[in-house]
């Protein structure tokens, strides 16, 4: 004979297992503490409007200040209106009707201030108002209280969340069914139902409102994260393109460092083993430099990428450029001053791409518009200056999607030379680039002083 044992769990503390539907009660009733009961009396101003809305924004000075107190008067003017209507229609006279004007009142401007308190406010006042009110035609709610707690309910609301609406709206159908119940007998007329119909319209435009309004955010930061994420890809784009236009420059010098140490000890007749020792260590240096510069642009090279076959273009290739852009349709011009002199590859190259940039830019942004190019060799460096006026029709302009990365490529290539570059409007419309790029001074070898030598 076989005995089967048992094991019952016991919850932490002894406490027994309780039902789903225990739990589900029990949640609803923590959500209506903590919605309506918790800190309900707590100081929560209503915050100014918002000023940069399509039609505020227009606004200037002191009407655009006072925009942002629109809802504040709103509900001062609810609450005026719900005053004269418990005032004149709630069959009171004298010190009653003024009491009846106060309670529909004092709600209604008190959900600037503490909401949910005048929630509570509004429902306790009801009573009150139908005590002192001399009508039988309306119960529980008299025409005064009905609307104050329909303006209660609906700015409430709007501060709130749609859990907190709809737990205002179970309570106020609570007492409307107790009052009905336990008063209403001898009235002629219950607005218990048009209160709670009218109520729900309104807390479901509110919810609704609240739903678009959630949706609107999370667009929008979804928004700001994928431009974000667009702009670091852009910008890494295009480093990258940097990385490989600029490798084949290094490539190149490290190629004649190593050509010239490879050559360089026939060129002595006898050289002393530790000379020939010392080119042969910086041939090896220059070629190991060189494969690891391939390893590199393997990293950042794309699948579809192929090598140029011919050399990276300079200042002297510029002619050529504004060849193929007036050929485009701009009319562009050349301007050179200062003395001439050839500048490090890097340096050209650079120069190069960014006049390059700036002119596309000219014709995706202002096709038809003129545009200058200025070069000034200075001392210290060299400087740039790309202008365009304003397109002859803006009308015609198109949005490109790729505004903007241009400018990101320029800025990438001035930031690696150490340089300084504004972009930005003219004051007749147009665009501007502006660029200095250092270039280090070369000191030339004192020949009187290497003959004294």
């Amino acid at each position: 004979m076989t005995e089967t044992t048992q094991t019952h769990t016991t919850p932490p503390g002894g406490a027994k297992e309780r039902s789903p539907e225990f739990r589900l009660a029990m949640n609803a009733l923590q959500g209506l503490r903590q919605d309506l009961f918790h800190d309900a009396f707590a100081y929560r101003p209503l915050p100014r409007r918002s000023t940069d809305g399509r039609v505020t924004r227009r606004l200037r000075g002191r009407p655009r200040e006072y925009a942002g107190l629109l809802p504040h008067v709103v509900v001062v003017g609810a609450a005026m209106l719900a005053m004269l209507m418990g005032f004149f229609s709630d069959g009171a006279l004298g010190l009653e009707a003024l009491l009846c004007g106060l309670l529909c009142m004092i709600p209604v401007l008190l959900t600037l201030i503490r909401p949910v308190g005048a929630f509570w406010v509004s429902l306790a006042a009801t009573p009150v108002v139908a005590i002192f009110g001399s009508s039988w035609d309306d119960w529980p709610w008299l025409p005064g209280s009905f609307f104050s707690h329909l303006i209660v309910l609906t700015v409430v609301a709007l501060r709130t969340r749609p859990r907190t609406a709809a737990w205002m709206w179970l309570l106020t159908g609570a007492y409307g069914a107790f009052s009905d119940t336990l008063f209403g007998g001898g009235h002629y007329y219950n607005n218990t139902a048009p209160m709670l119909v009218v109520s729900a319209m309104i807390l479901l435009l509110v919810t609704v409102w609240h739903i678009r309004r959630d949706a609107e955010q999370v667009v929008t930061a979804q928004q700001t994260v994928t431009e974000h994420e667009r702009s670091r890809r852009t910008l890494l784009e295009e480093r990258t393109t940097i990385a490989r236009e600029l490798h084949d420059v290094v490539a190149h010098h490290m190629s004649v460092v190593a050509i010239q140490a490879e050559a360089a000890p026939y060129r002595v007749e006898n050289p002393p083993p530790e000379l020939e020792r010392a080119f042969a260590t910086i041939r090896e240096n220059a070629v190991a430099a060189l494969t690891e510069l391939r390893r590199v642009l393997g990293v950042v090279r794309a699948e579809d990428y192929e090598a140029p076959e011919a050399p990276q273009p300079t200042l002297a290739d510029l002619d050529a450029l504004l060849a193929n852009v007036r050929d485009a349709g701009l009319t562009v011009e050349k301007a050179v001053t200062g003395a001439v002199r050839e500048l490090p590859q890097g340096v050209e190259l650079s120069a190069y791409r960014i006049v390059q940039e700036a002119l596309s830019n000219t014709l995706r942004h202002a096709p038809g518009a003129d545009a200058r190019v200025e070069i000034g060799y200075v001392l210290g460096g060299l400087g740039l200056r790309i202008v365009n006026g304003p397109p002859p029709h803006p009308a015609l302009v198109k949005p490109s999607p790729g505004a903007g990365h241009g400018i990101t490529g320029m800025r990438e290539r001035v930031s690696m030379l150490n340089g300084e570059m504004t972009a930005g409007r003219t004051d007749d419309s147009g665009y501007e680039v502006t660029v200095f790029l250092p270039v280090a001074s070369v000191v030339e070898p004192d020949e009187d002083r290497g003959g004294e030598a």
